[in-house]
């Protein structure tokens, strides 16, 4: 709220947009969300509206899951149940109001749109989850990979500059004069953030943790894995991943798959590509839970592992991780091995959906 007022006094410098609890890192479109709910709130002092509202997205966020899970195959019913008993999820998005959770229903339509084949409406919808929280890039890879295949090389070139063309537009009264701030604030990739808050990495000691080599080395990870999942993984039905390339640059105005791409298969690459990025990132704060903790379920239905001796069990792991606080060694690697365990069970599980 200190923010959204220092921008309706007419501040457009985000180097110079900062408060209590920093400085203002996120995109526009966050800047105009908060904007509706300063006066709709009383500049935040109405914080029973406030929840009232967040707890509005905490259901929509819930219905739009349930709606994924209907589209895709092979899930049991009962996995639903499942969903709505994150007592940390509760806190993200009721107690402590948190903008992920905004980015998050907005990207749940964004995977119900592109699964329908409405691709324009798919970019806009990512383009405006993007404009809340920078970390919906992480679906980005996924987003590519499905446009290629499902609408061909000429649009996917399109639609990218769709997105681009959006962020300009939503950012346009910031980089009128402050262009350079704003992309340093509002997209900073190379952010140093604070050991304490981290959830994912405690079990490495600060040092390690705050290494410039180590953020490389997960760079390089993260990149590989992708293109690995890229390469062998997500283009398997349609011949391979040059028969796809082949395709598209011969017929840049057709699908770039010769066989039907199924919304089941671009949920789970979707899915996967978050996961992959999550696996990956440089610290997990709590509320980033949220960015995909009702994905996880279905995750598990993507690997061939066996259901209560291990698919119910990463699950657990999972939310018993993120719900020690402060986290510990022992949560932190939990956390880390579950990743990992789930991420190779989609791997030589059903990486392209079932």
């Amino acid at each position: 709220m200190y923010h959204v007022k220092l921008f309706l006094d007419g501040e457009r410098d985000y180097s110079v947009i900062s408060g209590p609890t920093g400085p203002l890192v996120y995109p526009a479109g966050h800047v105009y969300i908060h904007v509706l709910l300063y006066k709709l709130t009383d500049a935040g002092r109405n914080l029973e509206l406030s929840q009232q509202i967040y707890g509005f997205l905490y259901s929509a966020s819930l219905i739009l899951s349930c709606a994924i899970y209907r589209k895709a195959d092979g899930v049991p019913n009962w996995i639903l149940l499942l969903l709505p008993l994150s007592k940390r999820l509760h806190s993200i998005y009721v107690l402590r109001l948190f903008n992920d959770v905004w980015a998050v229903v907005l990207t749940q339509l964004f995977i119900l749109a592109l699964g329908e084949g409405l691709s324009d409406l798919a970019t806009l919808l990512f383009s405006l989850a993007l404009s809340v929280k920078m970390s919906v890039l992480l679906y980005l890879p996924a987003f590519l990979v499905v446009l290629v295949k499902l609408r061909g090389l000429a649009t996917t070139t399109r639609l990218c500059l769709t997105i681009f063309s959006v962020q300009g537009l939503l950012a346009y009264p910031f980089l009128l004069d402050h262009p350079l701030q704003y992309v340093r604030n509002a997209f900073d990739l190379g952010r140093v953030f604070l050991y304490k808050w981290t959830v994912n990495w405690r079990f490495l000691d600060e040092d390690r943790f705050l290494d410039p080599k180590f953020a490389k080395a997960l760079l390089v990870g993260h990149a590989s894995v992708l293109v690995a999942f890229g390469l062998f993984r997500w283009c398997q039905r349609a011949g391979g991943v040059m028969a796809v390339l082949n395709k598209a640059i011969q017929h840049p105005n057709r699908p770039g798959s010769s066989v039907l791409v199924t919304t089941d298969e671009i949920i789970t690459i979707a899915m996967t590509s978050n996961l992959i990025g999550i696996l990956f990132a440089r610290s997990l704060h709590y509320q980033f839970y949220s960015w995909y903790a009702y994905q996880v379920p279905l995750l598990t239905w993507r690997t061939r592992y066996p259901v209560i001796l291990n698919r119910l069990i990463i699950i657990g792991a999972i939310e018993y991780a993120w719900d020690v606080y402060p986290s510990t060694t022992i949560s932190s690697a939990v956390l880390c091995v579950s990743h990992v365990v789930l991420l190779g069970g989609i791997w030589f599980g059903y990486a392209e959906g079932k």
